[in-house]
């Protein structure tokens, strides 16, 4: 069984950056395609960025640019530095891993969950 745990999230001001992290216990962490999901009060959850076991990366057009999704297997360990923060990236933010090397932006087909960091952009 897999377990993440997310960290970094927190209250900061339109323009700053924040970085979050997700340690991986429990499983082979370099096999994973790994991902960022985010979901803010009232609206569904999204996908926001995933990183695949050969490093390739895809993002939500809205934060291309301006966040960077990383992994360092040795440390079972996947961030996501995000910069120029707006209002509208005020969320939840989910680590998530999905065991298979076929990248997907499709929440369903991931298998693992954190339990979530918020984080909250003022204006």
């Amino acid at each position: 069984q897999v377990q993440l745990v997310e960290s970094g999230g927190g209250l900061v001001q339109a323009g700053d950056s924040l970085s979050l992290s997700c340690t991986a216990s429990g499983g082979t962490f370099s096999r994973y395609v790994m991902a960022w999901f985010r979901q803010a009060p009232g609206k569904e959850r999204e996908f926001v960025a995933l990183i695949a076991t050969f490093d390739t990366t895809y993002y939500l057009d809205s934060v291309k640019g301006r966040f960077i999704i990383s992994r360092d297997n040795g440390r079972s360990t996947l961030y996501l530095q995000m910069n120029t923060l707006k209002p509208e990236d005020t969320a939840v933010y989910y680590c998530a891993a999905r065991d298979s090397r076929v990248e997907t932006t499709k929440e369903a087909a991931y298998d693992y969950w954190g339990q979530g960091t918020q984080v909250t952009v003022t204006s």
